[in-house]
């Protein structure tokens, strides 16, 4: 079968790997029909994290069951299935305290997996999938293909705004501020909205993506950085700063931006992988009350509240989505992505 693998910063090809089988029982093949590249996949094609090997890469992606293991018994051949950015067991004690990212006996996607084996890149035709019945969400079906977007985004990218969300607080009648128009920057618009926050402002540069970001619901841009950055900020808000911030880039610069535009006895969310050596200013924080809480996101606790709203068109994350390309054509996805010609790219083999 056909799989992305790097090599090194900006090197990506599609090479033929062997098709993955069934080894302990409790894993199943997953036919991908759809996959992505995430913002978090620059890091290394960039060169910041660094390649040391040649490795498979991709961490989302949506597929229909192929074949299961003898001991598998929440899926089967034909469903329809979300898997989130990782593989848990859904009953550790981790899994069972909300945060299957940590499971004690899960891992990663392109990467041995524990005692579970080896578990396929997402970016791929075929996936392996270990411990299939804690890691792969079922969705009922039929599915059809107009849906596919927007159940890709609940492998990561809406599961990661929702955790901002969430992780910062976020109630009715909040103002919001959202550091990153990134995938899951504007998938945070979303959930802020959701969760039915008053003002929105979507710290954005960009045309095509502030207009997707008042689309899905912010009430205000600011487009300015650093200083001039808090201070539109705090000028939309009383001169105080908002309510809540989620930040979701990962980089010294946004946590800071994010941290000084929250007003006192405020919360940030922050879900950005951490680039770039952000520090946190426990003095000034303690000074002004705020608080910062979030991390990896568990996605796939969220999946069973999110689907609903993403297949009744209440929420309408698939969007974000604004190229599509084959899985033979996954280096122009990558390059697209990080020349910023495209927000985020989905991969169809």
């Amino acid at each position: 079968m056909l799989a992305t693998v790097i090599h090194a910063a900006r090197d990506i090809r599609l090479e033929d790997v062997p098709r993955p089988q069934l080894s302990t029982g409790r894993d199943a093949i997953v036919r991908v029909v759809a996959s992505c590249v995430c913002g978090s996949d620059l890091w290394p094609y960039r060169g910041v994290t660094p390649t040391k090997a040649p490795h498979r890469i991709g961490h989302e992606f949506v597929g229909v069951v192929d074949s299961v293991g003898e001991q598998v018994s929440a899926v089967k051949p034909g469903d329809f299935v979300i898997a989130p950015f990782y593989v848990c067991d859904g009953t550790c004690v981790n899994c069972r305290n909300g945060v299957s990212t940590s499971c004690l006996n899960g891992g990663w996607w392109g990467g041995e997996v524990r005692e579970e084996g080896f578990a396929d890149g997402g970016q791929g035709e075929y996936v392996r999938v270990p411990l299939a019945d804690g890691t792969l969400a079922v969705v009922p079906g039929p599915v059809a293909d107009e849906e596919i977007p927007g159940l890709l985004t609940l492998s990561d990218v809406m599961g990661t705004g929702h955790h901002a969300a969430v992780s910062a607080g976020v109630e009715a009648g909040d103002t919001v501020a959202v550091v990153g128009d990134g995938a899951v920057g504007l998938c945070a618009i979303i959930a802020a909205k959701r969760l039915g926050a008053a003002m929105i402002i979507a710290m954005s540069r960009h045309p095509q993506r502030q207009a997707l970001a008042r689309e899905f619901g912010a009430t205000h841009i600011v487009e300015a950085r650093g200083d001039e950055g808090v201070a539109a900020v705090q000028a939309l808000t009383g001169g105080i700063g908002a309510d809540r911030v989620l930040e979701c880039v990962g980089t010294r610069e946004s946590m800071d931006q994010a941290l000084r535009s929250t007003r006192p006895g405020g919360m940030v969310g922050y879900v950005g992988v951490p680039n770039g050596g952000p520090e946190l200013p426990v003095r000034s924080m303690f000074n002004r009350n705020v608080g910062v809480n979030g991390g990896v996101a568990p996605v796939r606790g969220y999946v069973a509240e999110l689907i609903p709203d993403v297949r009744s068109g209440a929420i309408r994350p698939g969007l974000v989505f604004d190229l599509e390309l084959p899985l033979t054509a996954v280096a122009e996805a990558y390059a697209a992505m990080d020349e910023r010609r495209a927000t985020k790219v989905m991969l169809r083999p």
